[in-house]
């Protein structure tokens, strides 16, 4: 499944002024402003990241937004494209749910090619729906080590290896590389290729690469 960002709370902090306090009155305290904190911070942030540059985004604006101290965005944050990937991460899972548990062809039993097509399609309407997320989220190398790629990579490998395909591993990167964030924007939006040809290009693709005798 994709990778949460989720931080495990501090530790507790040992001392006098515990033990006399009763027990679990601290701690759901801790817990429920870390919940509050967490809320406003990925609220202003989807804002910031949807308003701005997903690039130009900074933990400073973040912190500002969402009306929290940096030190409060930085315990539970490292930095910009991990608070984007905590907000693009429901969507996400969202999406691997329907992958395993929907209904063919994006879920199981449909043949190879129909599940990679119907998965392209899905997870362009996510890019549609919210690519400024994922700009933040998925830049550079740091999108081969989200827990979503792995996902999506293992998903894709398993229908290479359903097709017959000759080198599974190698492919599955290359099949997976028409749905990084930054070519959708360069499609979309900097060529003006409507999202409808994008879809069906890519449809085409995932029929021709795993049914390559289909005309």
């Amino acid at each position: 499944m994709s990778n949460g960002d989720e931080h495990p709370a501090p530790p507790a902090v040992l001392g006098s002024d515990l033990q006399a306090t009763p027990r679990g009155a601290t701690a759901p305290r801790q817990r429920a402003d870390a919940v509050r904190n967490r809320a406003q911070i990925l609220s202003a942030a989807e804002l910031l990241f949807t308003t701005h540059d997903p690039s130009t985004v900074t933990m400073e604006q973040i912190a500002k937004a969402a009306g929290v101290g940096r030190a409060t965005l930085y315990r539970s944050f490292p930095d910009p494209p991990s608070v984007a990937t905590a907000l693009l991460d429901e969507h996400e899972r969202r999406l691997q749910g329907q992958m395993i548990y929907g209904p063919p062809p994006l879920g199981p039993g449909a043949p190879p090619a129909e599940r990679l097509a119907a998965f392209y399609i899905a997870y362009l309407d996510l890019l549609r729906r919210h690519l400024p997320l994922a700009l933040g989220a998925e830049t550079g190398p740091a999108r081969y080590a989200t827990g979503a790629y792995g996902f999506w990579r293992l998903h894709v490998r398993t229908l290479l290896i359903a097709g017959g395909s000759p080198d599974p591993d190698a492919l599955a990167d290359i099949a997976l590389g028409p749905l990084a964030p930054q070519l959708y924007h360069h499609q979309h939006n900097t060529l003006g290729i409507p999202h409808e040809r994008i879809a069906q290009a890519l449809s085409v693709f995932a029929r021709r690469l795993l049914d390559p005798g289909r005309p």
